[in-house]
């Protein structure tokens, strides 16, 4: 059966940038960042509706663009629309061979695309797989993968990138789960054999001590920072004064900043705890503001890309750089903490909430609706007085 024409070219498909491009009918090329392409067709199967009533849309992937060419795409998209337009869902129906461990991947990836609490979490789950697993199982068919293979993935990196290792394991499992409820695969998982037979060294968990500046060191650290001129210095000094997080400050954009009101707005879809957090700006932030804003940036701290935001290792880096290699970015937050409880004595609900930090139980919570903005706009400016103050002296 010849294949349909569309809007794409063989060259199109191998120069296109990262994006989703369709070909119509359906039938789509992504481009992930990375350069990886794949092939994607959307359906709308007669007769079956969703959960909401709305007819029943589906994607699902027909393969790699580097193993399926254009024209093996278009006729299994045809073939795909046909049962669908018959009123049979092409995921149960179609006659499929047995996807690779790459393939099957990135399918799990796009269909639990809605449940990832961001994009960027959502992408570092595909990452993990194709640095550690796609080099060695990726063109694997997923019928053909035992426990050599996962041992094969999961032993170089058992050891000295152990929480790495963890999470690629954890994925893997997914993938081959995946695998057999769609009948590619029968039998035990492979990467639950492996965990279970303890083939693997076992290794003593080590416990993350984020070290922290003294609180009464920061003043002179932060006195150091200014008379530096790199945006690393900058967004250094704004993660100390607003003890947030890095991530927090790193994804700043001008947007959450209303100066007149004094307040930064950070979105929940930010946050760790997954809720909105305000924080109150201080004249040494603002001045920190002003010194930014004719960058005209989208981010407030602007990387060597434009409009693109800083590293999430430059402050790190700075600290090796200015010798503090012992202090982590994220101790300032405890320097803060220790400070709020050693010398300000605000009450621990306060410097609780200026932390974004949840205090209580659930219904302690529920009636507690306030985040105690105006006690902690107090707080926050006796902070930036003692860090700048005391620095000074």
């Amino acid at each position: 059966m010849a294949a349909l024409g569309g809007k794409l070219t063989r060259k199109l498909v191998e120069n296109l940038g990262p994006g989703r491009h369709g070909d119509g009918a359906g039938l789509y090329l992504v481009v992930d960042p990375s350069g990886a392409r794949r092939w994607i067709v959307r359906v709308t199967v007669k007769g079956q509706r969703n959960r909401k009533g709305g007819p029943l849309r589906t994607d699902f992937g027909l393969g790699g663009a580097d193993v399926v060419t254009l024209n093996q795409a278009r006729e299994r998209a045809l073939e795909y629309r046909r049962m669908a337009k018959s009123g049979l869902n092409p995921r149960f129906n179609a006659q499929r061979e047995v996807p690779t461990f790459e393939e099957l991947s990135r399918q799990v990836h796009i269909d639990r695309l809605p449940t990832w609490k961001n994009a960027k979490h959502g992408q570092q789950w595909l990452n993990t797989l194709r640095d550690y697993a796609f080099p060695k199982i990726g063109r694997m068919p997923v019928d053909s993968i035992d426990q050599p293979e996962v041992l094969m993935c999961l032993s170089p990196i058992w050891t000295e990138k152990h929480e790495t290792a963890k999470r690629l394991a954890q994925r893997m499992k997914t993938v081959l789960d995946v695998a057999r409820a769609s009948g590619f695969r029968s039998g035990e998982n492979p990467v639950t054999a492996v965990k279970e037979a303890g083939v693997l060294p076992k290794v003593k968990a080590k416990v993350a001590h984020l070290d922290a500046m003294p609180w009464r060191n920061v003043p002179a650290f932060y006195a150091e920072l200014e008379l530096r001129s790199a945006m690393a210095a900058k967004a250094l000094q704004f993660t100390i004064l607003t003890a947030c997080r890095t991530s927090e400050i790193l994804e700043a954009r001008w947007e959450e900043f209303d100066t007149e009101a004094r307040l930064w707005t950070i979105p929940a879809e930010r946050m760790k705890g997954g809720v909105a957090h305000r924080v109150p700006l201080t004249d040494e932030m603002v001045r920190i503001l002003d010194q930014m804003r004719p960058m005209a940036s989208d981010y407030l701290f602007e990387g060597q890309r434009r409009h693109q935001p800083l590293s999430n290792m430059s402050m790190l880096m700075l600290l090796r750089r200015m010798g503090r290699e012992q202090f982590t970015v994220h101790g300032f937050r405890s320097s803060f903490r220790d400070w709020a409880a050693e010398s300000s004595g605000a009450p621990r609900e306060v410097a609780e909430a200026a932390l974004a930090h949840q205090v209580g139980s659930e219904v302690e919570r529920a009636y507690a609706r306030s985040d105690l903005l105006e006690r902690r706009r107090a707080l926050m400016a006796r902070w930036s007085s003692f860090v700048i103050v005391e620095g000074e002296a």
